[in-house]
């Protein structure tokens, strides 16, 4: 049993005795735009209502009539949809 230890013990000293080394990896952060900030696409915020969406975006490109309960309505943009529920903004989302 002594013999097993020492030789445990030895295998064991000798890679602890090892050089150890690490490669550190930087990576670049990208960071994004926030959703409505000026260098991003520029879209209805929560809560604004569909006559203050019409006069700062335009005509909706489609609309689609509302549906469930509470009724949630759909206008399509160029490159983002908007959500309301009942006659606000519950949010806006890019098209992919």
């Amino acid at each position: 049993m002594t013999f097993r230890f020492t030789t445990l013990s030895a295998a064991l000293l000798y890679l602890l005795a090892q050089p150890v080394s690490a490669e550190v990896l930087l990576i670049d952060s990208i960071e994004a735009a926030p959703i409505n900030s000026e260098e991003g696409v520029s879209r209805p915020s929560r809560s604004m209502t569909m006559d203050q969406v019409t006069r700062r975006f335009g005509q909706p490109m489609n609309a689609y009539p509302s549906v469930g309960e509470p009724p949630i309505t759909r206008w399509d943009y160029g490159n983002y949809s908007v959500f309301f529920e009942y006659k606000h903004v519950l949010t806006s989302v890019l098209h992919r």
